[in-house]
């Protein structure tokens, strides 16, 4: 059993500014979890969220940047379980960035659920990727001032 997540956003606002609402520490932490990410390819980093043990989950996203092409597209892993050192659910985070008539197009993929306890796991995180991106995000790039295109 496999499952992957693909949801697409129209963003209002240029490349460059949804790029630095991905990719900027202070911003990711504010539209998704406390984090020490930095858009540097190899860097090991870490997302804190409350933690959920009914699910198996001790609150922590162990990542690694992957890739990364300045506003086009960032790739991470994204790893987790119910405590440290025991990895449950594996899965690789793509955000790829296009270029609209002036707007953004940003696509995240999602990839690798494995099983089925992570494929319960998807569907709850795809609701959250769904609510929260639209929501937080777009209030992100309104708050840091930038006018729609």
């Amino acid at each position: 059993m496999k499952r992957d997540i693909r949801i697409k956003w129209f963003f209002p606002h240029p490349v460059e500014e949804v790029w630095e609402c991905l990719t900027n520490p202070e911003l990711v932490n504010t539209w998704l979890m406390k984090n020490d990410f930095r858009p540097v390819v190899g860097h090991h980093f870490q997302f804190h969220a409350r933690p959920l043990p009914k699910m198996g989950w001790d609150g922590i996203v162990y990542c690694e940047v992957l890739e990364l092409k300045p506003n086009e597209r960032l790739v991470y892993s994204w790893k987790g379980g119910p405590r440290p050192g025991v990895i449950t659910l594996d899965t690789l985070l793509t955000w790829t960035l296009a270029p609209v008539q002036g707007d953004t197009e940003m696509i995240l993929e999602h990839t690798g659920f494995k099983g089925m306890k992570n494929m319960l796991s998807s569907i709850f995180m795809e609701r959250g990727w769904k609510k929260g991106i639209t929501r937080r995000f777009e209030n992100v790039l309104k708050e840091r001032g930038y006018e729609q295109a």
